[in-house]
């Protein structure tokens, strides 16, 4: 799964909650509801500084090294199982206690000069999720690293030259810095469109705008302060975790992460619990379903299908063929799953581009402008009367304005440069195929910043993959499509998800009182941070793993061969396809788009019974590297449930900070793991496990 708030991101939902607090219940303006409190009464008091003092020294300095951090956290999700949960929570939580440390510190020795805000916490916030998004949307475990030769090696076409393009840090670097910031000047003349007049919701930004409102009561300090405190205590036994399993993995195949737990036929067939924090974590963060689905996926693919397709060797595929080869058995995992992955896609594609349409129509054909706009489940519109906290909201957010014609002159500019610059690059992708591309950009930003804003689902990916097709198609497979494809799936995919984000970060301010303007600013600092941490951080892991993308490998790049063999059957069709590969493909495609409907229209019947029907997209990511990562999801889910059973409050407020301690320690762990491997330094021992047949035999081949 490619993201949250992204495609391949899974939505966390853990809203956290601060005890209620009487004195902070006010009389109600006419639209408050009964029982509402007023968060901005409770804020009364304080001054809200201009945007240029929003933006401080310490903020980007605090935000730079949680970028660093965050940034090798998604680099190793990426390019293990390609599952990245929402980490705002997190990114909003230690930047509130970075500063506020600091700030504290100041203030015992009479220094300070200006207070931690909740201002000044959004402006971290948004730009860390900024920089580690590059992390993401850089495509360095899908379309980027799947044009290198390394990953051609693993796919389906015989790969020429021209479709070929190995990593290097100066083109990665030039490459983001040309097609990231297009996005943000898509959307910029439409904030007010989207956060005021339609009212979007915004899920994500909304829960981290309360979460960061929390912070800065006396109460959510408070709580605060414990959730930092368990983070601390999970993150340092994670990292050390990771130091001790270092010591016993010598070899690929050596180490805790080879444990055959539920025996040698088993992990024969990727069915073992590797130990990994960080999957833990994942799976604390993920909704129950999303692991199910995943396990469920694992138990299909490779507990029942791999076996049986394996039988029909010398039928289906020649027996001959390498255990790599796309010809073969492996042919089945890769299209099979990515079979699956479009299938979704295209399904979440029209039905978020239906409900946009939908609630456009609704919007244009209503006269009454204060009414709020339907979001999907929500009872029909009524009209509102602007409290006290949608006033003053509404007043700071108009204030600081940010110019169209800046938007507007940003977009053309940088369009320009990139359109002369790109083709450089790649020569394969011709200047007319990005103006098009640039051409149809703010349209396909604008409906998935709406998307966003009704359904919480960024449809990045997706647009990606549809880049991925048509310009591959387009070029040929004479004139380099493969490479071409790839590359224009990095220009749409920068586009659209950037724009998304942006639109978030606007709704996380408004709700925040911070200014638009420093809303902008922090996005921008922090895109070009991550334009630069990123690929350095890519580029560690490309030296120090000799085997980066190799199936089987610690870490295998799921998504770069799927996204290279995506732009292989755009150009090249179904040719290089094994037997009957093709029809198990169009059976999971359309069985992918079932389900999808299968559990919306359940969805409305019964939610109860819905929220058991797996998804397909999650499914899908163990076909083709095993599910040896879904069992470490479960049992974090298993640590949630019981924690949950035994003190709910506990549980719904500390294991958000517990999970991400496990993800942020075994994560921060690949830095000096890397630097080591990079130095030759090798574990001094080796872990292995083996039958007792094979035990009996190296003892006797010792002993002779």
């Amino acid at each position: 799964m490619d993201q949250n708030g992204r495609e391949e991101k899974v939505e966390n939902g853990l809203d956290m909650e601060i005890a209620d607090d009487d004195s902070n219940k006010y009389k109600k303006l006419d639209g408050e509801e009964e029982g509402e409190e007023s968060v901005e009464r409770m804020f009364a008091k304080q001054v809200v500084p201009s945007w240029r003092n929003q933006l401080t020294r310490r903020a980007f300095g605090v935000s730079f090294i949680l970028s660093v951090l965050f940034s090798f956290i998604v680099m190793k999700l990426n390019l293990t199982a390609g599952i990245i949960p929402s980490l705002n929570v997190t990114a909003g939580l230690l930047g509130f206690f970075f500063v506020k440390t600091w700030t504290r510190f100041l203030e015992n020795c009479g220094l300070l000069k200006q207070p931690f805000t909740r201002q000044e916490n959004t402006v971290i916030q948004t730009c860390v999720v900024a920089s580690s998004g590059i992390a993401f949307s850089g495509g360095f475990g899908s379309y980027l690293f799947g044009m290198s030769g390394r990953i051609a090696q693993e796919s389906a076409d015989r790969a020429s030259a021209k479709d070929i393009k190995d990593p290097a840090l100066g083109w990665i670097i030039g490459f983001l810095f040309v097609v990231s910031f297009l996005g943000l000047f898509s959307v910029v003349p439409l904030r007010k469109i989207m956060v005021i007049d339609f009212k979007l919701t915004y899920p994500s930004g909304t829960a981290t705008a309360h979460l960061i409102n929390s912070f800065h009561t006396p109460e959510g300090a408070k709580l605060a302060k414990k959730q930092v405190r368990a983070l601390g205590k999970f993150f340092s036994f994670s990292f050390l975790w990771g130091f001790f399993q270092w010591f016993f993995k010598a070899e690929d195949n050596c180490g805790f992460a080879n444990f055959p737990t539920f025996g040698l036929k088993a992990y024969d067939n990727m069915f073992f619990f590797d130990f990994s924090a960080t999957y833990v974590g994942v799976g604390m963060i993920c909704p129950y379903i999303i692991n199910a689905s995943v396990l469920l996926g694992g138990v299909l693919s490779w507990g029942l299908m791999w076996p049986l397709i394996e039988k029909r060797k010398d039928d289906w595929y020649s027996a001959e063929l390498s255990p790599k080869s796309l010809h073969g058995l492996q042919g089945y995992k890769v299209f099979i799953s990515i079979a699956m992955i479009l299938g979704d896609g295209l399904y979440n594609f029209c039905k978020v581009l239906s409900r946009t349409l939908v609630g456009l129509y609704i919007h244009l054909q209503r006269k009454d402008p204060k009414m709020a706009l339907p979001v999907d489940g929500s009872p029909p519109p009524k009209t509102l009367t602007a409290s006290y906290d949608d006033q003053r909201r509404t007043q700071l957010f108009l204030n600081d304005q940010i110019p169209s014609w800046f938007a507007v002159a940003g977009y053309v500019v940088i369009a320009s440069v990139s359109t002369a610059t790109l083709p450089h690059m790649f020569p394969q992708l011709k200047w007319y195929y990005i103006l098009v591309i640039y051409a149809c950009a703010p349209t396909l930003a604008f409906c998935n910043a709406y998307g966003c804003g009704l359904t919480d689902w960024s449809l990045a990916s997706t647009y990606g993959k549809l880049a991925i097709f048509t310009i591959g198609a387009w070029a040929g497979a004479a004139h380099g499509g493969v490479l071409a494809g790839l590359a224009a799936c990095g220009v749409m995919m920068n586009i659209v998800s950037t724009a998304s984000d942006l639109m978030q970060d606007f709704k996380t301010g408004f709700l925040t009182l911070a200014s638009p303007k420093s809303m902008f600013v922090s996005q921008v600092i922090g895109t070009a941070m991550g334009c630069v941490i990123s690929p350095c951080v890519f580029w560690l892991f490309y030296k120090a793993f000799d085997d980066l993308g190799l199936p089987g490998s610690q870490y295998p790049a799921p998504y770069a061969v799927v996204y290279r063999n995506m732009a292989i059957l755009g150009v090249e069709g179904f040719s290089s396809l094994p037997k009957n590969c093709l029809k198990l493909c169009y059976i999971f495609f359309c069985g992918a788009i079932l389900v999808n409907i299968f559990k919306d229209v359940m969805e409305r019947k019964s939610k109860k019974f819905a929220k058991f029907i797996p998804l397909p997209m999650a499914m899908a990511i163990p076909f083709y590297i095993g599910p040896y990562f879904a069992i470490d999801m479960c049992v974090g889910s298993l640590i949630l449930y019981v924690w949950g059973r035994i003190n709910k409050a506990k549980a719904d407020a500390f294991a958000p900070a517990v999970a991400s301690g496990l993800i942020c320690g075994d994560g921060i762990w690949t830095l000096p793991s890397s630097i080591l491997a990079l130095a030759g330094v090798k574990a001094p021992i080796c872990m292995r496990f083996f039958s007792r047949e094979t035990n009996t035999r190296i003892d006797n081949f010792l002993g002779s």
